[in-house]
């Protein structure tokens, strides 16, 4: 993981120093349209910034914008609503921007809306959800994890470590990213059960309500996977005096770190967000700027990486920051 992060850096750093050393250069490559760095990007993403998650998620989006010296516009539907998140493309195509950064949890959904913006000639990135329908929607590359493969790993981990029966919390069923994480998952356990428990977030006590309904409705529940941050804090509630459940999350807060040092969660799995809105905003910049892309358009991974109690200290303090 430590070599992957070194990596990253380097290829951050070479693509900044890039756009500092040629800001006066003609773009070079069939995308480029300007060499101004007087550039506006808008960010459309499924998670609002006040979500733990997607604040830091919108931590890089601005960071990246600082260092470009660039203008960067971050916007979200207040719940998980992809007719609502449709609209604010085409609201964010209608403004002319020089490139689009978005989550794509429904592509299916977003298909017409990122169409929109490809037909006016504005560069699209995704981020976080949507690896696999990058390139049919034509698409300029993704930056995030494979969420099937960050499930398997869950369920190998949890399936090592003795379960024999478990949940899968899902709190936005239909969310593809999500659902994949919860198939990843049972595939990874290897024949060992598991269920999907619908949830919303919105309701953290009816959240905490199922998790205890469901296991209560089978007692032979032995492990539980929540699927981020705000998942994992009904599921901490409902399992408060239970030892005898084994809880791991997808997704890193000062509370899931502070549960994995303390042993009340398993492990958590590290997707590394900060990384996709730095590199989402910056790769389409660069693109915009010189037609420069990185890796060819083949999707950059920014996870899935384990925090567990042995390592979980050493990102407690860069997630105080917003950072991890």
């Amino acid at each position: 993981m430590r070599n992957r992060r070194l990596m990253i850096g380097f290829a951050v750093l070479a693509l900044v120093l890039a756009a500092c050393g040629n800001e006066e250069a003609s773009p070079a490559g069939s995308g480029g349209g300007t060499a101004s760095r007087d550039l506006t990007i808008e960010v459309v993403t499924h998670g609002q910034a006040s979500d733990p998650f997607w604040s830091v998620v919108k931590n890089g989006v601005d960071q990246a914008a600082t260092d470009l010296g660039i203008t960067v516009n971050y916007h979200a539907p207040e719940t998980f609503d992809m007719v609502a998140m449709a609209q604010l493309i085409d609201t964010a195509v209608a403004a002319s921007p020089d490139g689009l950064v978005i989550s794509n949890p429904d592509p299916e959904a977003l298909a017409d809306a990122i169409q929109g913006a490809e037909d006016a000639g504005i560069p699209v990135v995704s981020i976080n959800s949507g690896v696999d329908a990058y390139q049919e929607l034509g698409i300029l590359t993704h930056v995030g994890q494979t969420e099937f493969i960050a499930g398997q790993g869950a369920g190998a981990r949890m399936a090592e470590a003795g379960v024999t029966n478990t949940l899968c919390v899902n709190q936005e069923v239909g969310n593809q990213a999500l659902d994949q994480r919860c198939e990843g998952f049972a595939d990874g356990l290897g024949g060992i059960p598991s269920t999907v428990v619908g949830v919303d977030l919105t309701d953290p006590t009816g959240a905490q309500s199922a998790i205890e309904a469901a296991l209560t409705e089978d007692p032979t529940v032995d492990g539980i996977l929540t699927l981020g941050p705000t998942g994992a804090a009904p599921a901490l509630a409902a399992l408060e005096g239970n030892d005898q459940v084994m809880l791991a999350t997808f997704d890193l807060s000062p509370e899931v770190l502070t549960a994995i040092e303390d042993g009340t969660i398993l492990f958590a799995i590290d997707q590394q967000q900060y990384l996709q809105g730095y590199l989402g905003v910056l790769i389409v910049t660069q693109f915009a700027q010189y037609g420069l892309l990185p890796g060819g358009g083949q999707p950059i991974l920014t996870g899935p990486g384990f925090v567990d109690q042995e390592t979980a200290g050493q990102v407690t303090d860069l997630s105080a920051q917003g950072i991890r």
